[in-house]
């Protein structure tokens, strides 16, 4: 390694004295063909459990790797170098913990740059670069395969992406100029700008496959040798095709896709988080500026962009949530039983055969490998319920995201009945009918008369008392709450809820259950309507309350535009649908009183068939009918939007701090964790009660903040 490099950066590296170095180990392959080449696998030493990070000191290591592979390269000992992680992991991105402490302007722009001096090295050893991408490649994870001269990766291989618009930063190791020069600037942006908006969606390796990411895929069984062969057989001459590759420089027609792709971007931002987060539109920036400049040029506008968003309140609250809650809480559920204490799952029942079922039935069979059985009143039903279900199988198939033969077994592993006799052997049954708590009272009385004792049941009730339905079992000790939410695939929150009778073997049950589904479980007390939709209710409700007090309606949903929430109050009201929403704020009004708004508007809107109060315009906007404003009535005294968003902020102080009192959840990380992961709460405003904190609401309406520091 130079010294100007040691120099430049070992105080930087001496700031994360705690990293979990993944170190470069190299070795020497020969080649079928004769050549050799240098194998360096990227490894912390730990099993699977913990990832491999990028942080000072790994960069450093790596660069000095480099830096010797190139004085090698040039001496002709190696004809090119290729890229592996350990099993499981290419790298999964920076190592946050490290760059939280790196809080100085100073100190960011170093950890940029550090990055680009050991990328450059990949991009410019004097020999071919291979990345094998053999699991998660997240962020730098990515961007390291992407430096490379070619790539691989296996069809096992998840967690493939650029999440750093989630967390509040750029692509800022060069992957914002070269992946839209590898799969086009449309899938690029999806990668860089839709996926992370969408609940952080990343790519499994079919995908990262289709889009051009890589070059070639194999299978898991024997990846590190066919990619090997494949490496020998390109450096013996066989050609590359890469169909979705583009270069913008000079070329005015790749240049316009460019802009195009960036406009789609830009509506996308908007339409998510209002612009009220800065990385977002600050990854778009850079990838503008990349149709016209070189990549040098880029790297340059890379760091100053990662600079400027690691000195933001955004990033930092960002760090809150995605470290500390989704990271570090959720993998430690505050009250969970020992999982000694779980009963195996060997069979999965589930009550109805609607969508809501289908939607719980393929997660289970599809995590859980398990046989799963739904059913419903008659045989049309159930058939209608397995149709839809093969119908959804068949779509992931299309995408590339399932195998034909994961595909076969899904389907093979679901059946239905129009008899509950069918869960006699089940080990876990769980009920999605209509939520009418005698409805689902009857439900558990004919199932608990078929299952066996051993058999854990579970209602998917979003509001109503899993204590009363259990009332009349005649072993209510083993019925849990298990709150999944729509759409149940992509949803990542599952509320577990724990009644007054349920036993600590039906709650272990429950938690093992919810992370072999892959779910963020989250242990909530037996109150109405848990947590997720008693907070969104109340916002709903204080929004409503101002319609119906005489507030116009732009105003009214346009209020809490500066939290950057995923869809306005009146966008949610149609999704959720007015009847259901009136019906949980009738139920949360008859538990909590007035502070739960019951709108009469909406209960004539029901009457007359009116789902939604917006409907689009010709012109691409939004109105309310003048037939539907017919209906409707309103009192004088409406607010201004600064007025009702203080009033909405209070209001959610004032329910949370409630609902700890009430020992609803351990404390306020899990409010702020149920949010994040069950309502896409943004993450650049940390959590819901950090952000309560910060403006004032806190201490407006209980006193004190949530956190006291």
């Amino acid at each position: 390694m130079s010294q100007s490099i040691v120099e430049n950066f070992a105080s930087l590296a001496s700031l994360v004295p705690d990293e979990i170095i993944t170190h470069s180990l190299v070795k020497d392959v020969v080649l079928p063909g004769g050549a050799t080449i240098a194998l360096l696998t990227l490894d912390n030493g730990y099993d699977h459990s913990k990832p491999t990070t990028l942080g000072p000191n790994t960069l450093l290591e790596l660069h000095a790797t480099l830096t010797a592979q190139k004085e090698r390269a040039a001496a002709g000992e190696i004809a090119a170098l290729a890229l592996i992680g350990k099993p499981h992991y290419l790298v999964a991105g920076a190592d946050l913990n490290g760059v939280k402490n790196l809080a100085s302007q100073e100190n960011g722009s170093a950890m940029a740059s550090l990055g680009h001096a050991a990328y450059d090295l990949l991009a410019d050893l004097g020999v071919p670069t291979f990345a094998f991408i053999n699991g998660v490649a997240l962020g730098g994870g990515l961007e390291i395969a992407l430096a490379c001269t070619y790539r691989t990766v296996s069809t096992g291989a998840n967690g493939i992406g650029l999440p750093e618009a989630f967390i509040g930063l750029v692509p800022g190791w060069g992957g914002v100029y070269r992946l839209p020069r590898l799969t086009g600037p449309e899938a690029a942006m999806t990668v860089m700008i839709e996926n992370p908006l969408n609940n952080n969606r990343s790519l499994n390796g079919p995908a990262a496959f289709k889009l051009g990411i890589a070059d070639a895929i194999f299978e898991p069984a024997d990846f590190l040798e066919q990619s090997l062969l494949w490496t020998d057989s390109v450096l013996g001459g066989a050609e590359v095709s890469r169909p979705n590759a583009v270069e913008p420089l000079g070329n005015p027609e790749v240049t316009a896709r460019w802009a195009a792709a960036a406009a789609k971007a830009r509506a996308f931002i908007e339409a998510k988080t209002s612009n009220a987060a800065p990385a977002p539109a600050k990854v778009l920036e850079v990838f503008e500026a990349g149709a016209t400049i070189t990549q040098k040029e880029s790297a340059a506008l890379e760091i100053a962009a990662l600079t400027g968003l690691m000195q933001t309140d955004a990033f930092h609250n960002t760090v809150y949530a995605f470290l500390d809650l989704v990271q570090k809480r959720s993998k430690r559920p505050a009250g969970a039983p020992d999982k000694k204490l779980a009963r195996p799952v060997t069979k999965v029942g589930v009550v109805g055969a609607g969508l809501m079922a289908g939607q719980l039935a393929l997660l289970f069979a599809k995590n859980l490998k398990v046989p799963v059985v739904i059913t419903d009143i008659d045989a049309a039903r159930v058939e209608k319920g397995l149709a839809h279900i093969h119908g959804e199988v068949d779509k992931q198939l299309a995408k590339g995201r399932i195998s034909s033969s994961a595909a076969n077994r899904t389907k093979a592993l679901v059946t239905g009945s129009v008899s509950k006799e069918a869960f006699a052997d089940a080990d876990f049954v769980i009920e999605a009918v209509f939520e009418e708590l005698g409805v689902k009272k009857q439900v558990f009385a004919e199932v608990e008369a078929v299952v066996s004792p051993e058999c854990i049941l579970a209602t998917n009730t979003s509001s109503l008392s899993v204590t009363e339905m259990g009332k009349d079992l005649t072993h209510p000790e083993r019925l849990v709450g298990f709150h999944f939410f729509n759409p149940v695939a992509q949803m990542p929150l599952l509320e577990i809820v724990r009644a007054q009778e349920t036993d600590e073997t039906a709650l272990a049950t429950a938690f093992v259950l919810g992370k072999a589904l892959r779910k963020t479980s989250v242990l909530v007390k037996d109150e109405a309507a848990f947590v997720v939709n008693r907070i969104l209710l109340r916002l709903m409700g204080e929004i409503a309350k101002a319609f119906d007090d005489g507030t116009d309606a732009v105003t009214a949903d346009g209020a809490l535009r500066s939290m950057g929430l995923p869809m306005t109050p009146f966008t949610l009201l149609a999704m959720v649908g007015i009847p259901v929403a009136h019906h949980v704020s009738e139920s949360l009004h008859a538990a909590f009183g007035e502070r739960f708004h019951v709108s009469e508007n909406y209960a004539r809107l029901i009457e007359n068939g009116i789902t939604s109060l917006w409907v689009p315009t010709e012109a691409g906007g939004q109105e309310i009918p003048a037939s539907t404003m017919e209906l409707l009535s309103f009192g004088n005294t409406p607010s201004t939007a600064e007025e009702l968003l203080v009033r909405t902020q209070d209001a959610l102080a004032q329910e949370i701090g409630l609902m700890l009192a009430e020992g609803v959840v351990a404390g306020p990380e899990d409010i702020d964790l149920c949010m994040v992961m069950g309502a896409g709460w943004p993450m650049h405003l940390g959590g819901i009660t950090p952000y309560l904190d910060a403006v004032g609401a806190s201490e407006r309406a209980n006193g004190k903040k949530f956190h006291q520091n």
